[in-house]
């Protein structure tokens, strides 16, 4: 029999407001910011041409991994966590065990990304499986929590705390609310409507976090949740990151979270417990950071301009004597289809089978084609090594 949790006995109203109501003042703003998101989500989605999505998305998860953890401070760069998952780790153990950290991320919000909750993210069920998929495959040395006292407490994958826990000036509620006060955000938040339910994303990012479910990993935990509700909400298919936008804004990010946590001031500031206007500011800052992101996305990946930093790398590798003649041609049909078979290379380029072999080998060397084996077709690849060349800015130089 499992222990009895300490339970305070908190009432589901400490948690509210979980979302500015729809009579609010600050629900206008936050109304605005949903359309603009969905709109900018469907706009970069429908630009991309069906060859350009699934390996976008591929970069994406390791964008969303880098990124979510270098808020948490484990810089591990996108190249690095490519050569994790290909099996080249550090000698460094520190540096091995944040490789293997990544490799284990991205490899819970791949499951994510093909659909493999087996409900919706904000579920009690569904937030331990994704962390216990995450906790499963990291190495030891970051399964322990080093408590105030110097002591350690071993981290069991999926389980939600046993004990009280204080982040900065916030108390997290008690162990024995932790699962009521999840399914009362469950339920509330699948009761609004399409604008209500992106707004409601925003929202419980902070709920989440302000619950502090598990002894550790809420952060990332959180970011995989909205991740997840984002692809319901908005149809992002993984094509652009909210880590990179809070990341890149991780004063304020952190500011705004701890803003919401502040209780309700007076009888103009909603009903509940908490705030209603810190509550919305941190969703219009959230809403908005996913608003911009899209908005880089799709500047950096506007097709023609994309083929032609492509073009242009293939040239000049060329020249340097590191990719054969051709490289260009192949990748410029790659971009168009997305994958093409072995055999065509050499009618493509009109040269012998021989030759034809070399070019291809080049390129997939340089990683800028895949393949699952030998005979396999030939997939465009986006990898973080040329991520300088291809997509600048996406994340800092190696």
């Amino acid at each position: 029999m499992a222990p009895q949790l300490p339970d305070d006995g908190e009432a589901l109203t400490l948690i509210e407001p979980l979302i500015p109501e729809e009579a609010s003042r600050h629900r206008p703003a936050l109304n605005d910011l949903a359309v603009e998101l969905a709109m900018a989500s469907a706009g970069l989605r429908a630009a991309l041409p069906e060859a350009l999505r699934q390996p976008l998305a591929a970069l994406v998860r390791s964008m969303n991994c880098y990124y979510s953890n270098l808020i948490e401070g484990h810089n591990t760069h996108p190249v690095d966590i490519e050569r994790a998952l290909n099996q080249d780790f550090s000698t460094d153990r520190q540096k091995r065990d944040l490789q293997l950290e990544a490799v284990a991320h991205i490899a819970v919000q791949q499951w994510i990304d093909e659909d493999g909750l087996p409900g919706h993210p904000l579920e009690p069920e569904v937030l331990q499986d994704i962390h216990r998929r995450f906790c499963e495959n990291l190495p030891a040395s970051l399964l322990s929590l080093q408590q105030p006292d110097g002591s350690r407490t071993e981290i069991t994958p999926g389980a939600f705390r046993s004990g009280y826990v204080k982040v900065g000036a916030h108390v997290a509620p008690s162990p024995g609310a932790v699962p009521r006060l999840l399914a009362h955000m469950r339920r509330m938040y699948g009761l609004q409507g399409r604008h209500g339910t992106i707004i409601a994303t925003a929202c419980a990012h902070h709920r989440l976090v302000w619950v502090h479910p598990f002894p550790d990993l809420n952060g990332r935990v959180s970011r995989m949740v909205a991740h997840a509700m984002l692809r319901g909400c908005v149809a992002s298919e993984g094509l652009w990151s909210a880590s990179r936008g809070l990341a890149r804004q991780e004063a304020a990010y952190k500011q705004r979270l701890m803003a919401a946590d502040q209780p309700r001031h007076g009888g103009a500031d909603g009903r509940g417990s908490l705030s209603e206007q810190r509550l919305a500011e941190f969703a219009a800052f959230f809403l908005g950071t996913c608003i911009d992101q899209v908005r880089f996305m799709e500047t950096l990946m506007q097709p023609q301009t994309l083929r032609s930093r492509i073009t242009a790398w293939c040239r000049q590798e060329t020249s340097a004597g590191r990719l054969p003649a051709g490289a260009d041609t192949v990748m410029r049909e790659a971009l168009s289809l997305g994958s093409l078979e072995r055999g065509q290379v050499h009618g493509l380029l009109g040269v012998s089978d021989r030759q034809a072999r070399k070019v291809t080998a080049g390129l997939l060397a340089a990683g800028a084609l895949k393949s699952a084996t030998q005979r396999a077709p030939l997939q465009l690849h986006f990898p973080a090594a040329l991520a300088g060349a291809w997509m600048p800015g996406l994340f800092p130089e190696k």
